[in-house]
This record gives C-alpha cells, structure tokens and sequence, in this order.
C-alpha cells in the first residue's frame, strides 16, 4: 500500500526529514486481528460456531493484507484444527488460548526460527543478491556490508556485476564509500561472469572475509536475466543466494520469489521497503510458498536501517503483544550511555529543561518514532492509542517540534520561564510554525518536567509497580 500524505502547511517546511505517515508492516492486519480476537478473549465461553465465525473474518483480514490464498486456506484450516479441540473450547480462558494458537501458527509460517546470513565459513564467504530491477538491491548490497562491518567485524568487499543499468556500478561504488566498505575495481566491458570471478580471486587473494556480488536486475522476469544469474552461480559457487524484493509489490514479490527459487534457487529473502507496506502479505506469503526464510528486513532509506528477521517477535506485534525486545534491542543501540547517564543525574536533582526534551525527542526518531514505538509496546491499550491519536502526537509533530527548539536560544531553551509573547512570535516565524505550536511545546516541556519529578518520588520499585500508565498525565496528553 502506498504512503498517504495529507495537504501540506506552510509550516511543513520544516518537517520534511524523511519521516512521513507511511503505516509500518502488517498495521493493517494487526488492527484487524486484534479487534477480531480481542472479541473471543472478552467472552468467557466459546463455541465451535464462535471459533468459525471469528476465523472467517481472519481469513478476511489476510487476504486484505495481501496474503496469497492457499496460503491463507492452509492457515485457517491448520488454526481451525486446534481451536476447536475439547481442551480449547472448555479451557478456563478459551478465548486466550485461541489467540495463544493463531499466534504460535503465525510463527511457524513466518519460519519458526530467527535465520542468519550464512557468512561464518572458511574466507572468503560469497553473497549473491538477486531481485528485480527496483526493488533497491544495489542499496540492500550496502545497507548488508555496512551491518557486516560493523556488528559481525568481517572485512567485506562490494562488486557490481550490472554491466546494462547507466552507472549501477558507479552507484555501488559511492554507496560503498558511504558506508565505509571498499568496491572491485570497474573494468569497462567485463561481463558480468568475469567480474564475479575476479571478486571472488581479490577477496581470497587480499583476505577479505565476505565478498558481495550484486546482480542486475530486470524491470520483469526474462529467461536472459535467470540465464545470467544461473551463470553467476555456477561460476562462484555462492554460500548465500539472497533475493531482494520489495515489500510493497505484494504478490508478484510472491512470484518472483518463487521464480527466482525454481531457476537460481535461494537460501534467503530480504524484504525492502517495509515501512511503506502496512499489509505484509509478502512477507507471510514468500516464507510459505518458496520455503526460504525471511533474513533481514529494510526498514529505511538510510544505510543502517536493516533489521533481522524474527519470526516470533513478528507474530507478538501482528497479534498486538508488542515486542519489548525489539524495543530494547533499538534502546540499546541508539541511545548514547553518557548522555542517559547526564539526563539521570539531571532528573535525580529535579532538573529537566528544553534541551532535554530536544535530546529524548531525536532518541525518538532514531528509534523509529513514536508510532513505531508503540507498536512494540506490550500492554498499550487501544484507548491509550487513540488518547495519542487524538491529542495528534505524531512522527511528523516530533520533527516541528525540533524545528520549534532549534529557533531558541540557548539560554530560552536552560530557562523556559524566559519565553513570554515577543520571543514565541520570534521563535514561531524562526521554525516556520505558530505561537499555538510553541505554547504546545512548552506545556509538554511541564508536563514532562512533572514526570521526570514523579519519577524521582516515586523511585525504581514505585515505577515498576505502577508500570508506564503511572506516569500518563491525569488530564491526557496535551493539546
């Protein structure tokens, strides 16, 4: 499904930093499912009628998510087997024990298990990627040899073989100075077999431990193009064939998987583009019809936006469980230990002002927003997202909102009490926003200020018994 955007402001100016009101995977089927199932947890009984009646609108639900129908036949039927065992229907909480089923299936058609690039080998390991023309291989090609670098410590070496495409291997090359990971040498007129070939021979000879070998693609399937990447294969013997494909294509990403597997065969999908696709079809669909798992996931333009795959985290966030270990997995890796540590000393003292909150709003992005936080939130209860929806707290507001701290001062931002009528008019033409919109900021900045000082009071063992519904404001959120 398509990004939708709304009508833009003269003040949207300042907002325009890449992050958009594109739905994340699967939101759409999340939605549907949990609105389904919650209604079977609600009720304290269930009857073989009632476990028909809410998979029909599960089987509804997937086949609007994009979800290829024998797929979604061999889901229901595999669901419906369980659900309506003696054990289920007369399990003191039956409802909890159907949704405990749909989500185990989920995880075995997602692939059960977590799998990895298969680069831990004797040097140097060779990864093929392959897809359609557009499906954002060549960026997928850097985004990998970027984490590899940097997480895994391998030495990697990039090679283009799209000998057709204007400047493919160009483009390869500055992708590659960006994320810092050296590309072969550009020979004009080598084919694309020689190329491999020669990558494979510089990788041994100069001790890289992984080589990747991104192919050209076609705007469709053609024979030469299958031809090609057969050629490739057999040439370099690759230990991870990869196909890249684009989220937002639904089923034909379903049938070039599957055409890509029957005439290269493949030992792994990366899906791209999964934070413009609120369906996820592919994703569930590609796993079950090819019989190759899922491996990274791009959730991004920028180079370090890839994530694994993981089958059972997945399936908690379909189902609405959220994915606390994501969360603190995306924590863990964005947030920087010394600036926490700074804002922890500054809380415990009672002290919070506007460049805090400027710090917590960037953490937030890099953490994927807000929206993309919630929805790994165990917990979060629909009338806790629509008190956000409505107070209109969103990804886009985040960025105004920075625009709104950048046109202070330093001083203004240390003492928010300086702020009177003459400095929001100065700050609100500054940020390209309004004097309503800075006053918004600066209530937050109390509202916040009052957490931060709740927190004190309340310490480690207040906070976790009251959990994070302890800190939302009494009157909601500000508007």
């Amino acid at each position: 499904m398509t990004a939708m955007t709304g009508g833009r402001s003269a003040g949207d100016r300042c907002a325009d930093d890449g992050i958009g009101d594109d739905a994340p995977m699967f939101d759409n089927l999340q939605q549907r499912l949990s609105d389904v199932l919650g209604k079977l947890t609600r009720r304290g009984a269930l009857s073989e009628a009632d476990v028909d009646a809410a998979l029909r609108e599960v089987r509804v639900a997937l086949l609007e998510a994009d979800v290829a129908l024998p797929v979604v036949k061999d889901f229901i039927a595999a669901v419906r087997a369980r659900a309506v065992g003696e054990k289920v229907l007369r399990s003191v909480a039956p409802g909890q024990m159907v949704v405990k089923i749909v989500h185990d299936h989920l995880v075995e058609v997602l692939g059960a298990k977590s799998a990895h690039l298969n680069v831990d080998v004797s040097p140097p390991a060779v990864l093929m990627a392959v897809g359609l023309q557009g499906s954002g291989k060549t960026t997928s090609c850097a985004k990998i040899a970027l984490r590899l670098r940097e997480k895994a410590r391998k030495k990697v070496l990039m090679a283009s073989l799209d000998v057709r495409r204007p400047a493919a291997q160009e483009q390869l090359r500055v992708l590659g100075t960006q994320a810092g990971v050296p590309c072969l040498d550009i020979v004009t007129g080598e084919p694309p077999v020689a190329i491999a070939k020669r990558a494979v021979r510089t990788a041994t000879l100069e001790g890289y431990d992984v080589v990747i070998l991104d192919t050209a693609g076609r705007l469709a399937i053609d024979d030469e193009m299958m031809a090609e990447a057969t050629a490739v294969r057999d040439a370099v013997n690759p230990h991870e064939v990869l196909l890249v494909a684009d989220a937002m294509t639904g089923q034909d990403a379903v049938n070039v998987a599957r055409a890509f597997h029957e005439k290269v065969g493949l030992s792994g999908i990366m899906l791209t583009r999964v934070d413009g696709d609120a369906r996820g079809g592919a994703a569930l669909s590609m796993r079950a019809v090819t019989g190759c798992p899922i491996k990274l996931l791009g959730v991004g333009e920028k180079l370090d936006a890839l994530e694994d795959f993981h089958p059972d985290r997945i399936a908690s966030r379909i189902l609405g469980m959220g994915d606390i270990v994501s969360l603190v997995e995306k924590a863990a890796e964005t947030i920087e230990r010394e600036e926490a540590e700074k804002l922890a000393r500054k809380i415990e003292k009672g002290k919070f002002d506007l460049d805090d909150l400027g710090q917590q709003l960037r953490q937030m992005q890099k953490m994927g927003g807000l929206s993309g936080m919630l929805n790994l939130l165990p917990g979060m209860s629909k009338a806790q997202q629509e008190q956000i929806k409505k107070a209109r707290i969103d990804d886009r507001l985040i960025t105004r909102q920075l625009a709104i701290l950048s046109s202070m001062t330093p001083l203004e931002r240390r003492r928010p009490e300086l702020i009177k009528a003459s400095r929001k008019q100065r700050i609100a033409a500054g940020s390209g926003t309004s004097v309503q919109e800075v006053n918004k900021l600066l209530k937050q900045h109390q509202e916040a200020s009052r957490v931060m000082k709740r927190v004190r009071k309340m310490g480690r063992k207040g906070l976790m018994r009251g959990g994070l519904s302890s800190l939302l404001p009494p009157g909601g959120f500000p508007r």
